[in-house]
């Protein structure tokens, strides 16, 4: 059945990332080890409770800071954090045509006020082509938890069964079935194609 809706994972399939500079980044401005930023960061959850909007962006900086016992300048750890993302060009074509051709599109993602604002900001076609967002932090659930992909639904306007959701991460595919979306994981671009015109998605690609 052709969608009516097409949502979009934001990370690993319209952008990809690299935690691994976030740390290093953070730890420049910071002057501590990655190692450090990623114990704190990562395995302590504070980038967990700050994606699920558990904690505000101020929250997530002065507990950052007490945690390193450190003070950046705020501003500066937000950009060291936030600057670790590049487009996927490849799919450029594809939600160019998608757009051109009405198709309703959002994107569902789980992600942070400050990695969604850098991304909006740096990227025309994150800004434009998707104008309904169903983001982790907003909505205070997280992929593949069920009440994300419920208030895609309702954010979308439709049923689910009526969405098709692209993630490249298989459980994050498995719960959104789980609610009655149709979904497909992301490997490549060419890949994507095919799942769409197998659901009757017309592209010139």
């Amino acid at each position: 059945m052709r969608p009516a809706f097409l949502y979009f994972d934001l990370g690993k399939v319209l952008v990809d990332f690299d935690m691994n500079l976030m740390c290093r980044q953070m730890g420049e401005v910071a002057g501590i080890d990655p190692a450090r930023v990623w114990k704190v960061v990562f395995d302590g959850q504070l980038q967990w409770h700050y994606e699920t909007g558990r904690i505000s962006s101020t929250e997530f900086y002065e507990t950052f800071c007490r945690a390193t016992d450190t003070r950046p300048e705020y501003e500066a750890l937000a950009r060291a954090g936030s600057d670790i993302f590049e487009l996927n060009v490849s799919l450029l074509p594809v939600v160019a045509q998608l757009q051109w051709a009405g198709y309703r599109m959002g994107i569902l993602s789980n992600t942070c006020e400050t990695h969604w604002q850098h991304c909006r900001r740096r990227y025309r076609m994150i800004a434009e082509a998707f104008p309904v967002q169903t983001l982790s932090y907003r909505v205070g659930a997280a992929k593949p938890d069920a009440a994300i992909f419920r208030a895609a639904a309702e954010l979308a306007g439709v049923d689910p069964p009526e969405i098709l959701f692209i993630d490249d991460t298989a459980g994050h595919v498995a719960g959104a079935l789980a609610v009655g979306f149709d979904a497909v994981q992301y490997v490549s671009t060419p890949q994507l194609v095919s799942a769409l015109r197998q659901r009757e998605v017309r592209l010139n690609y």
